[in-house]
């Protein structure tokens, strides 16, 4: 969810405007997921690295997940979306972590689609603490996922704002993500922006390391 504070500067206000709008944006794309055969969606709502930014903006930030999170919450209970948080807990602000334990708990059976908010996340982090937890055990793939916590592999990434990095998300789960770059700032961007994202991604041949599905008659051909 990048360009929230460039949206709003860009517009003569201050940063938390654009946070608020951003806010808006993700109501809307929770929203559209679905209809787009989207079952999990990941949002980056707060890095690990955000902490170094202005005090007020980072105040202003804490409050509106919050916020957030309480408002969200019945609407996300009547429509099936069930709402969970991946990244630290022990340094967000207690009123936040009350948002979070209610919005999991209330929301747990909803199977509709699982909205997972990224707030204090840093994905190297989260791959040092599994190798903590693994000490000397032997590991698989299998194993280091299970360590990881909900670990599960991404199909599509979307950025927005311009940017062309990955930035410390998920970057276990996002091996053989298909990876989308856009300019539009994340209170721009809509339900449309999202089903392109979707038919852009189901136009790419997702080979995973191996080689392009061949049609019978050309293996015949190579045959002879």
């Amino acid at each position: 969810m990048d360009g929230n504070g460039r949206w709003a500067t860009g517009r003569g206000l201050p940063r938390i405007a654009g946070h608020n709008a951003g806010a808006e944006t993700l109501r809307r794309i929770v929203e559209a997921a679905p209809d787009c055969g989207i079952g999990v969606l990941t949002v980056y709502a707060f890095s690990s690295d955000n902490w170094s930014r202005p005090r007020m903006e980072v105040d202003g930030l804490m409050e509106l997940l919050a916020r957030y999170l309480a408002a969200e919450r019945p609407r996300c209970l009547a429509n099936g979306v069930r709402m969970s948080i991946i990244g630290r807990r022990d340094r967000l602000p207690d009123s936040l972590q009350e948002s979070i334990d209610d919005a999991e708990r209330e929301t747990r059976q909803c199977n509709l689609l699982q909205l997972r908010l990224a707030i204090d996340y840093s994905a190297r982090d989260a791959i040092v603490v599994a190798s903590n937890r693994a000490g000397g055990e032997q590991m698989t793939r299998e194993r280091f996922e299970e360590l990881l916590g909900e670990s599960r592999p991404v199909d599509i990434l979307v950025r927005t704002g311009g940017e062309q990095r990955l930035s410390d998300f998920l970057l276990w789960e996002c091996a053989y993500a298909e990876l989308i770059f856009t300019n539009r700032m994340w209170p721009d961007f809509s339900p449309l922006d999202l089903q392109r994202a979707v038919q852009q991604y189901a136009r790419r041949e997702r080979r995973f390391g191996g080689i392009p599905h061949v049609p019978a008659q050309v293996h015949d051909h190579w045959l002879r």
